[in-house]
């Protein structure tokens, strides 16, 4: 697929400087520019490789000035990251503008399917789904019994949804992923054996969610597991049954949320945090990664270490943990001295 410079600043709000016309076809970073590659300048430590790119296109701010001669075609914009962010995200969807269901894909008779939707092959969609307009499921995906899918929301190949859920408008599922399995609900027996208790509650996603690859979202076991519009869940994160995520709550990778625990707005939970159960965390708060949280969390906090507490604290205390061993042998030392 190639475009003109002339097409992708109107796509970005940019000015062109040199050929409008001429095409490129693939993008490249700015040291390692190839002709047809467009690139970007948003660095100022890579000014430069802007001189030296065989790149055909180069994105830089409006108030980039250059030192020498630059072969390429710039344009210019305001922010040449955000610009070229959003020439990304326009590619995107253009690449991925598919339509058409499938003849292999198999549809019951009762689903609602919106205009303009996707549906690939091997695609399995239950009794009573209603799916929005333009949205996408793509190969091996399999959609349960009642499940609403709202309008311009992306599944990716692989991805289970079991019945009764519900996902919002635009919101992304990539591959693997598996929205409402049973919550880990077991009642210990008399006789060390557990009885399942029937998870009978569901998931569902608010407007503007993405998850990432392979991670899971367990449904309630009465209610709903709520993940809040804007929320961003990373890739191989589990979810328990009963747990809401906030607002536009950010969550990286290999984190684990135990049941009923309560996310506020705005967190930011780094990669490999355990959260346990029936907890509540505020807004606006930081977690920073491999830290366990075991106690509900004030709004604003900033956390670290496991068990979790306030980060300046925690840092002051590592330096006297890194320490320790100087302290023995001082101890030692003394010790020796006064003959104890």
């Amino acid at each position: 697929m190639k475009f003109t410079a002339g097409e992708i600043a109107a796509m970005i709000n940019g000015r062109v400087e040199g050929d409008p016309g001429i095409k490129v076809s693939k993008l490249s970073k700015i040291e390692q520019g190839e002709p047809g590659s467009i690139t970007f300048l948003g660095n100022p430590k890579y000014t430069q490789y802007i001189y030296n790119t065989l790149a055909s296109v180069v994105i830089v701010n409006e108030d980039f000035m250059p030192e020498q001669e630059i072969s390429a075609t710039l344009i210019r914009v305001e922010n040449a990251y955000n610009a070229f962010a959003m020439m990304l995200d326009a590619y995107n969807k253009i690449k991925q503008n598919k339509t058409g269901i499938s003849k292999h894909s198999c549809i019951h008779e009762t689903a609602t399917i919106g205009s303009n939707c996707y549906i690939a092959e091997f695609v399995s969609i239950g009794e009573n789904v209603v799916i929005g307009n333009h949205a996408k499921i793509y190969p091996n995906s399999v959609v349960g019994d009642n499940v609403t899918i709202g309008d311009e929301s992306i599944i990716y190949a692989g991805v289970k949804i079991y019945s009764d859920c519900s996902i919002g408008s635009r919101c992304t599922l990539h591959a693997g992923v598996v929205i409402g399995a049973d919550g880990f609900g077991f009642a210990p027996q008399s006789d060390n054996q557990y009885q399942k208790v029937a998870q009978i509650g569901n998931v569902i996603l608010e407007d503007n969610v993405e998850i990432g690859a392979n991670t899971t979202i367990d449904r309630a076991t009465l209610g709903s597991t709520i993940i809040r519009k804007g929320a961003k869940i990373d890739n191989l994160i589990q979810i328990a049954h009963n747990v809401e995520i906030g607002e536009n709550t950010v969550i990286a990778a290999q984190s684990g949320i135990a049941g009923s625990a309560k996310i506020g707005a705005n967190c930011m939970i780094a990669g490999q945090v355990g959260i346990i159960g029936h907890l509540e965390i505020g807004d606006n708060v930081k977690i920073a990664a491999q830290s366990g949280i075991s106690t509900s969390v004030p709004a604003n906090s900033i956390l670290m270490g496991s068990p979790a507490f306030d980060i300046s604290a925690y840092r002051k205390s590592y330096v006297h943990f890194r320490n320790l061993h100087k302290l023995n042998e001082r101890v030692s030392q003394l010790e020796k001295k006064t003959g104890n």
